[in-house]
């Protein structure tokens, strides 16, 4: 391979890395099981707080909890890849701001890092091992969040929600409906 084709193998790389940090963090917010599963390997670990085992298993209880309700959000920074063939060693940066279903008025801000290792494997790349590392939490009582969302959020909308009712799913089946189509000339 030439160093020209090495460098773009890895800028290839590191995007389909990313891309899977990405979306890992909309399954969480969206409770979006498709997108969850897709970011790890069907045999994927996970050291995730409390949760010490299979990544399958995780996302099962994730899910259950998901589902209830609530609100979160998710992003990751500072990723940083070191490429090793078809092994990558990932640290990301992550906040998450929670306040889920069952305790509504319970703000909860995390900040930390998934150290994961990345395989590729049929050309994906999938988390194959992932431990979350926590460097910060806060919490706090917020009363007004237990607010209906017009009360909440005002003239802000539309507010986010769960998959498949989230504005971002409709304007991914207008852009994949408009690209089966064909783009207009």
């Amino acid at each position: 391979m030439t160093d020209a084709a090495a460098a773009l193998q890895s800028l290839l790389d590191r995007e389909a890395i990313r891309e899977c940090l990405f979306r890992y963090c909309r399954g969480i917010d969206r409770a979006e099981e498709t997108a969850l599963r897709s970011a790890y390997w069907d045999d994927a670990t996970d050291c995730h707080g409390a949760w010490h085992g299979s990544a399958s298993g995780f996302i099962d209880q994730a899910l259950a909890r998901l589902r209830q309700g609530g609100r979160r959000v998710h992003q990751v920074t500072n990723i940083a890849i070191e490429l090793h063939g078809d092994v990558a060693a990932v640290e990301s940066a992550f906040f998450a701001l929670q306040a889920p279903a069952a305790t509504p008025t319970l703000e909860t801000f995390l900040c930390g890092r998934y150290v994961d290792r990345f395989e590729r494997r049929g050309g994906e790349w999938r988390i194959a091992a992932r431990t979350v590392v926590y460097d910060w939490i806060e919490e706090r009582e917020r009363p007004e969040l237990a607010q209906h969302d017009a009360a909440l959020f005002g003239k802000r909308q539309p507010v986010g929600r769960a998959a498949p009712h989230d504005a971002v799913y409709a304007l991914l089946q207008a852009v994949r409906a408009q690209g089966a189509a064909g783009s207009p000339a």
